[in-house]
């Protein structure tokens, strides 16, 4: 059975679909079969950050109302051989979105897919609590900003109340992954530190993201930012998959980069 994980945050802009990009590619580059849904119905974008927006020829929802079958409508990326997207229309209402039809979607895909990536719209409408409902985990993204956290703490509230694992009796498994960080405005306060959103979420940390030109440029080149290994965004992003998994490695990025005198004078940021 595959394993079922919501990448979700309660406020737009945080970086949630990049980061389901490159959770999946991890996963997948790990040898682990890899799907990812895109429930943004309407204002889909995880197509463009993998590169394959051409590609799309069926969706989400004509798979669910029967217009298609999951293998018509399932792309495979083209640098990882076990990751594949199912992209969300374009075109079609959110109501268009059933939980029995989320629920075959993911049924199916169970039978032939180690890990099912659902990438939530933000916020708290339809499409956000069908990514959630059937989730075993979750991946919480969210900038060290007090709205973006404040509006994360309210989906932890909804994954511990209205999820299929809860109303089971159980738990789904929480991950932090805080993106954008930028240390040397920590330290000069114009942003709140990891231990300041630690403390606010209480929730595991799986990675760090610092902020990062590197993202913008994969993004616009439809990459996901994991392939580019000699950034500091790719290198974080393969530090938190490998955390996802149970492995453990030291955080990166958490303190100001130290520069030296020709850095200081002539420039330089992260790559």
């Amino acid at each position: 059975m595959a394993k079922v994980i919501v990448i979700t945050s309660g406020k737009g802009g945080v970086g949630k679909t990049t980061s389901c990009a490159s959770i999946g590619t991890g996963l997948a580059l790990m040898g682990h079969k890899t799907v990812m849904i895109d429930f943004d119905v309407g204002l889909r974008n995880l197509d463009l950050i993998m590169g394959c927006e051409r590609r799309v020829v069926y969706d989400l929802v004509n798979v669910i109302q029967g217009e298609a079958s999951l293998h018509q409508a399932l792309i495979r990326d083209k640098r990882a051989d076990s990751l594949f997207m199912l992209p969300a229309s374009q075109t079609r209402d959110k109501d268009a979105l059933t939980e029995e039809g989320v629920a075959q979607v993911i049924a199916e895909l169970s039978k032939d897919f180690d890990f099912i990536l659902c990438d939530s719209p933000a916020g708290i409408e339809r499409g956000a609590q069908l990514a959630m409902y059937f989730a075993d985990e979750a991946v919480l993204v969210t900038n060290p900003e007090v709205s973006s956290v404040r509006d994360t703490d309210r989906i932890i509230g909804l994954l511990q109340a209205k999820t299929r694992l809860v109303e089971q009796g159980g738990k789904v498994k929480e991950h932090l992954l805080l993106t954008r960080y930028d240390a040397k405005r920590v330290a000069e306060g114009e942003m709140l530190s990891l231990e300041d959103v630690q403390e606010i979420l209480a929730v595991p940390l799986m990675g760090l993201i610092p902020d990062s030109e590197a993202v913008l440029k994969a993004s616009n080149k439809g990459v996901p930012v994991i392939h580019e290994s000699d950034s500091d965004a790719g290198l974080a992003y393969q530090d938190a998959v490998a955390r996802l998994l149970g492995e453990e490695r030291p955080l990166r990025f958490a303190e100001p980069e130290k520069t030296g005198l020709l850095s200081r004078l002539f420039g330089g940021g992260r790559r």
